[in-house]
């Protein structure tokens, strides 16, 4: 779940966090983070929507000499300490093990990341890349997974969405924010004001790699087998997702959000103040089911 290289971008109303212990002063936190990724931003609003406070380290994407000391060169990557540093690699690994961690005290931070072992795999261009099979698990014992989970169907269904966002709608946003070179343009303007560049870096990620990135999401588009007008690929999946959560629940966690839920919340917003958001909000069904994710998540 970490983005490679620049992930692309949203307007964010993101509080600040300073670094600070979760209850029983056993746990602080600190996230690596580019601000307009959405692996990022699934991160952040799982930890936001739990009132876990962290602390937010921006990383250059150039240079990314704030995660020199990890071998693993994606972000996000949380950093954790409960008496002993852990480093929790993978957006999806990482809301996992703090979920169970918050559910269930009986096993130690560690021995839960222990849990989610990365297995080497090669990707379709022949890429050898890290992949956590069981990362959309929780790690509870029976009694806590029927307190968590009343029915086995919850548990399937907020892990078929929890998927279904890592592997289908994060494809969607990079062909549709920079579809048109003014909407690579604008969204490049946004990566560079909100991220961590120096003045040239950020004149060069600006113009050169707008236009690079265009290119590139034409080549995404190709690859995911997106129609001529991504949008429409936008427009259906958003609204598959709002049929999925139905019309007789507030989310799709009931009365109050689930991982899928802050999953889904997480990958759509880093679109926010770009036309692909404004055009989503007024083409599909979307806007009832986020507003009120956003409220929930702020208060």
């Amino acid at each position: 779940g970490g983005g490679a290289g620049l992930c692309l971008a949203a307007r964010q109303r993101l509080r600040e966090h300073s670094a600070a212990e979760l209850p029983g002063g056993s746990l602080q936190l600190t996230l690596y983070q580019y601000k307009t990724c959405p692996f990022c931003s699934k991160v952040r609003a799982f930890l936001d929507y739990h009132g876990l406070p962290y602390e937010i380290v921006e990383v250059n994407p150039i240079m990314r000499k704030e995660i020199k000391f990890s071998s693993y060169r994606k972000v996000p990557i949380l950093l954790a300490n409960a008496g002993s540093p852990l480093q929790l690699n993978d957006s999806s690994v990482i809301i996992s093990a703090i979920k169970t961690y918050l559910i269930s005290r009986r096993n130690s931070l560690e021995e839960i990341v222990s849990f989610y072992p990365p297995v080497k795999t090669m990707t379709e261009q022949g890429k050898e890349v890290f992949e956590y099979e069981n990362k959309y698990w929780l790690m509870l014992d029976e009694k806590e997974t029927k307190r968590v989970y009343p029915v086995k169907e919850v548990r399937v269904e907020e892990m078929k969405w929890r998927k279904w966002a890592d592997d289908w709608l994060v494809h969607l946003i990079s062909p549709n924010v920079y579809r048109t070179p003014k909407e690579a343009l604008a969204s490049f303007d946004y990566i560079v004001r909100e991220g961590k560049f120096g003045t040239l870096e950020g004149l060069f990620a600006k113009y050169v790699g707008a236009v690079a990135m265009f290119f590139v999401s034409k080549r995404l588009k190709k690859r995911h087998q997106l129609r001529d007008d991504v949008r429409e690929d936008l427009y259906e999946a958003v609204n598959e997702w709002v049929k999925a959560v139905g019309k007789n629940r507030l989310f799709m966690g009931g009365n109050q959000p689930n991982l899928a839920d802050l999953a889904v919340y997480g990958v759509l917003r880093v679109m926010e103040g770009l036309e692909a958001f404004d055009d989503m909000m007024v083409n599909t069904k979307i806007q009832p089911w986020y507003q009120r994710m956003e409220e929930v998540i702020q208060k």
